[in-house]
């Protein structure tokens, strides 16, 4: 706290009057951090050019936003501590992670309703998208962060939208 008063030009008292504890600073952290990246998936979002084209900007803009090196670190460092400190990975997970999956899963729904997509679990849905989206070079850029780094995101999200529709695409007759 001392550090972030310093920076910030005030006092560990004026922040504590703010944040009464680590966790609720972090989460605001976090909270500010990812509210321009929640205007770019609102964005990604729209229903022009139907499901495939709205997923696919989505998930170019998830997977650009994950694979720098800033949220490589920062998943990093939420995994390792998290055990330790459960607060500070809940506080994430509600922060980002979850507010990424509740706005797709809302516009899933949409295109639900419309037919768009088979009816199902939204939040099922979009869990299984974003799975799908870091299933490839994002993960090789967590596990293999020393070593030579073949960045696919088109062909991951290509691959991510073809599984996804296979699985949740509208019933042809």
């Amino acid at each position: 706290m001392s550090t972030i008063a310093s920076e910030l030009g005030g006092s560990k008292t004026t922040l504590w009057s703010y944040f009464p504890s680590k966790d609720e600073l972090f989460a605001a952290v976090i909270d500010t951090k990812i509210e321009a990246f929640r205007r770019v998936l609102d964005e990604a979002l729209i229903p022009a050019g139907g499901p495939t084209a709205a997923l696919s900007r989505f998930g170019h803009a998830l997977l650009n936003k994950m694979m720098t090196s800033q949220s490589i670190a920062l998943h990093r460092l939420i995994v390792a501590e998290a055990g330790r400190f459960p607060t500070v990975g809940e506080a994430f997970a509600r922060c980002g992670p979850d507010r990424v999956r509740a706005r797709l899963a809302r516009y899933i729904e949409e295109e639900m309703a419309a037919g768009r997509l088979r009816t199902g679990d939204p939040l099922t849905a979009a869990r299984q998208f974003v799975a799908l989206v870091q299933a490839g070079c994002y993960f090789d850029r967590l596990w293999r962060p020393a070593g030579a780094l073949s960045v696919q995101i088109n062909e991951d999200v290509a691959a991510a939208i073809e599984t996804f529709m296979r699985a949740w695409g509208p019933i042809e007759s």
